[in-house]
């Protein structure tokens, strides 16, 4: 059964605010849902796996620092550590998406943190397990859009804020990520989410020649690649997954799915 996990943290925690759900509305849904009854000047979209470290309060007052400093930033993401094994980096910025292939690095995963990537510095997209973002640039720009469900979301959301608004990797502060390091199988819904919402990303964020040839690689190469690998696994499930992910995903190219 659905338990209203909100009620038993209020008795634990009166003086939070919150709201009980009973539908599962996706990531985009869930954050969007929160800033319905958010007030706060700035909104710290943290995902529920993650641990904020004993300095945050001081961290935090840094970072708001930085918007106060320069009214173009529109964003900020801090330093994510995973929380095992103890040391290891997740995020500290990232390389912009090629723009056919959609590809792109995220800078310090999986590396040890030595302290290489410590200063701040502007970057193409925000990472969804922690991002600082004022109210006034929310009211401005938009939700995310809650056409993806699950996962590129966030990257949707920070193409469109950094159309107007610098974004920015803040290495003074950090959060642990629960998330595991660890390579583990991709569900068959984890496939069809990727496979679906990479074709919608392209198709919302690229234009003209780019939008096509974008659309034609995903299509015609990278899902042909991962079904043959499949294929050749005996991963059934993924194959059906890749499939159905795409024949989804141009059901939702449409003039409508531009904003």
């Amino acid at each position: 059964s659905l338990k209203d996990e909100y009620s038993l943290m209020k008795d634990l925690f009166p003086d939070i605010k919150g709201y009980y759900n009973r539908m599962n509305l996706g990531f985009a849904g869930g954050n969007n849902l929160g800033l319905e009854i958010a007030t706060g000047e700035f909104i710290y979209f943290l995902n529920n796996d993650t641990l904020l470290p004993n300095d945050a309060n001081n961290e935090i007052l840094a970072m708001l620092e930085v918007f106060a400093l320069d009214s173009r930033v529109g964003g900020i993401s801090p330093k994510i550590m995973y929380y095992h094994p103890k040391g290891m980096i997740q995020f500290a910025g990232c390389t912009p998406l090629t723009s056919i292939t959609l590809r792109n690095k995220q800078i310090g995963y999986r590396e040890p943190d030595r302290g290489q990537y410590n200063n701040c510095a502007e970057i193409p997209y925000l990472h969804g397990a922690a991002m600082l973002v004022p109210n006034r640039i929310i009211k401005e720009i938009g939700v995310m859009s809650e056409l993806f469900f699950l996962y590129y979301e966030e990257l949707d959301w920070s193409c469109r804020i950094h159309k107007k608004y610098k974004l920015v990797y803040f290495a003074d502060a950090y959060i642990f990520h629960k998330e595991s390091a660890s390579t583990g199988q991709d569900s068959p819904l984890k496939t069809f989410y990727l496979t679906r919402n990479r074709l919608l990303f392209a198709y919302r964020n690229r234009s003209g020649i780019n939008r096509i040839l974008a659309v034609f690689y995903l299509i015609g190469i990278a899902n042909s690649i991962r079904l043959i690998k499949f294929v050749f696994s005996g991963m059934w499930k993924h194959v059906g997954a890749v499939c159905s992910g795409t024949w989804s995903g141009i059901k939702l190219f449409s003039k409508k799915n531009l904003s």
